[in-house]
């Protein structure tokens, strides 16, 4: 797949089945996010994969935040079944190291371009994969669960598998809503 086209074209793609990225592909997966840019090279990155029973664990951390909040048993069963949506899902999580130059924000940021990075190196290796936020990276809980510390963050879930459909058609979007000169 032509770079250009792969992000001109990127979908996410909700229905996953297996099999999940492993091996070489997996590993290209992971060595996309780590070219994200970097300032000052301080690798703020941290990718937790879960698989199998991992699945289950993510599940219980999860399960865990949610009772601690007090949630309606419709919110406590989404979020037990919400890792089985796809074969695999990794945490991305910001490690933020304190820099006088580099600001948390901006390792914020560089986690988020890594989590972007992976997903196009899936696409393009013929996985697909949908990157989930919420409010269950910012609970304590879940924090706790995955050692964060400080201004560490959890900027996504990046769910992976081989696509259950095709992708709908990318919608073409007015450059001049969204573009500006100065």
């Amino acid at each position: 797949m032509d770079a250009l086209d792969l992000l001109l074209n990127r979908r996410s793609i909700a229905k996953l089945s297996s099999p999940a990225p492993e091996g070489k592909v997996l590993e290209n997966i992971i060595q996309a996010g780590l070219r994200a840019p970097d300032h000052a090279g301080l690798t703020p990155w941290r990718f937790v994969i879960a698989q199998g029973d991992g699945l289950n664990k993510l599940s219980e951390i999860l399960v865990k935040a949610a009772l601690a909040d007090n949630s309606e048993q419709s919110v406590i069963d989404k979020v037990k079944g919400a890792p089985f949506r796809a074969p695999m899902v990794i945490t991305v999580i910001a490690k933020v190291t304190e820099h006088d130059k580099v600001p948390a924000f901006e390792q914020h940021l560089s986690a988020g371009c890594a989590v972007q990075a992976m997903q196009m190196a899936a696409v393009a290796q013929g996985f697909q994969g949908f990157w989930r936020s919420g409010h269950w990276m910012f609970h304590p809980d879940v924090h706790q669960a995955f050692g964060l510390q400080g201004d560490d963050q959890i900027v996504g879930f990046l769910y992976l598998g081989t696509p259950g459909c095709t992708p709908m058609k990318v919608p073409q979007r007015d450059l001049s809503r969204f573009v500006e000169y100065l």
